[in-house]
C-alpha cells in the first residue's frame, strides 16, 4: 500500500507567519514532500524559499523547471508560475490565473490530488478571499486529507473559512497544533488510488492549467454557459458545479470562484465610476470654458447652453463623488471587505 507523503499548502495574507509556524517544528527527516504556494504579485522577489529555509530543518528550494517530490524537502512556488504535481515531479507554468492569482493554491491542490489522491494532505491557512477551497474539494473527492488552520486563529480568516465551508475538514486547529497533526497523519498506509466524481474534470482543468492546445481549443467547455464575462480577458464565463461548489471557468482557462469574482467585478465597478468621474470633470469643464467664449463673443444662446452642459456634468460628476465617497466609508464596499469581517 502507498503512505500519506505529500502536503500541499497554500496561503495568502498573513500566510509567511502561518507557514513559519507550521514548518519551522517539523524534523529534517520527514517522511513527506511539502509542496507551498503564497500568492505573491508577478513582479515579486521569490523571498519565501530563503525565509523558510532559516527556520526549518526541512530542505527547503525554491522550484525550478521540474522538482522531484523528495522526502523531507520543501518545494516553493515561484512568482508569476502555477505550481503543479505531475507523476512524483512538480512542475512550472504560466498557464491562466485562478481566482486572479499566479502561483494559484487551487491549482497546486488540484494537480496533486489527480496525480497522488489519497498520498496527499491538502493544507489551507491564513489568507483573504477564497483560493484553495475548490483544490481542496479536489484533494478531499480524490480520497486526501483536508487540514484547515482555524479561523479564529489566522490573522486573515477568509481562506481557512470559505475552505471549511466547501469541504468539512479532516482537522481544524490553531497553526501552532498543525504540526503534530501532520506528523499523526503523514506515514499512514492508504489504499490505492480511486477515481473521485469529478475525475474527468479535474484532469481537464489540469490540462488547460498547463496550457495543453487540445485542451483549450477542446469544442466542449466543462459547464454550462453562466451569461457573465470574464474579468481577465473578458470572454463568456461557464459554470462548473464541483459537488456542491460553485465556480467559474472562460474558455481560455481563466478560473474564479464565486467571492473571487464578486470581488473583482468590484473592483472593475470603482474603476468605470472614476473613470465616468473624471470625465464629467473634463465634460463640466470644457463646457464652461465654452461658455465664457460665448459669452465674451456676444453669443448668449451659445453661452447658455454650454452653461447648462457645464451645470448637468458637475450634477453628474456630483452624484458619482458621493457613492465613491460611500463606498470608502463602508469598506469599499467590496466582497472581500465583507468576507473578512462576516
Amino acid at each position: 500500500m502507498a503512505q500519506r507523503d505529500v502536503v500541499v499548502v497554500g496561503a495568502s495574507a498573513g500566510g509567511v507567519e502561518a507557514i513559519t509556524k507550521l514548518l519551522s517544528p517539523l524534523p529534517a527527516d520527514l517522511p513527506a514532500c511539502v509542496l507551498v504556494v503564497l500568492h505573491t504579485p508577478p513582479s515579486g522577489v521569490n523571498a519565501l524559499a530563503t525565509i523558510l529555509d532559516r527556520v526549518t530543518a526541512l530542505r527547503v528550494v525554491a522550484a525550478q523547471g521540474e522538482t522531484p517530490l523528495a522526502r523531507g524537502t520543501v518545494i516553493v512556488a515561484r512568482p508569476d508560475h502555477h505550481l503543479l504535481v505531475v507523476d512524483d515531479r512538480a512542475i512550472l507554468t504560466r498557464g491562466p490565473r485562478e481566482n486572479g492569482h499566479r502561483p494559484a493554491v487551487d491549482v497546486l491542490f488540484r494537480s496533486a490530488a489527480r496525480a497522488l489522491g489519497p498520498r496527499v494532505i491538502g493544507v489551507v491557512l491564513s489568507g483573504a478571499l477564497d483560493d484553495g477551497s475548490a483544490g481542496l474539494v479536489s484533494v478531499r473527492n480524490e480520497g486526501g486529507v483536508a487540514v484547515v488552520q482555524d479561523p479564529r486563529d489566522a490573522s486573515q480568516p477568509s481562506m481557512p473559512r470559505s475552505a471549511i465551508a466547501a469541504v468539512t475538514p479532516d482537522v481544524v486547529l490553531p497553526v501552532a497544533d498543525l504540526p503534530a497533526a501532520l506528523m499523526e497523519l503523514i506515514g499512514v498506509e492508504v489504499p490505492q488510488s480511486v477515481p473521485g466524481p469529478d475525475h474527468h474534470l479535474l484532469e481537464q482543468e489540469i490540462a488547460v492549467s498547463r496550457m495543453d492546445p487540445e485542451a483549450i481549443d477542446a469544442h466542449q467547455r466543462p459547464g454550462v454557459a453562466a451569461g457573465l464575462s470574464c474579468p481577465d480577458c473578458h470572454g463568456p464565463l461557464f459554470e462548473i458545479d464541483e459537488n456542491g461548489y460553485l465556480r467559474y471557468r472562460c474558455r481560455v482557462g481563466h478560473a474564479w470562484s464565486v467571492q473571487s469574482l464578486l470581488a473583482q467585478t468590484d473592483a472593475a465597478l470603482e474603476g468605470a465610476l472614476w473613470m465616468a468621474l473624471r470625465t464629467l470633470e473634463e465634460k463640466s469643464s470644457l463646457a464652461a470654458d465654452m461658455g465664457e467664449r460665448a459669452t465674451q463673443r456676444d453669443q448668449p444662446l451659445a453661452a447658455a447652453r454650454f452653461n447648462d452642459q457645464a451645470t448637468e456634468s458637475r450634477s453628474a460628476a456630483g452624484l458619482i463623488r458621493r457613492m465613491l465617497l460611500e463606498r470608502s466609508d463602508d469598506g469599499d464596499g467590496s466582497p472581500a471587505e465583507a468576507a473578512e469581517s462576516a
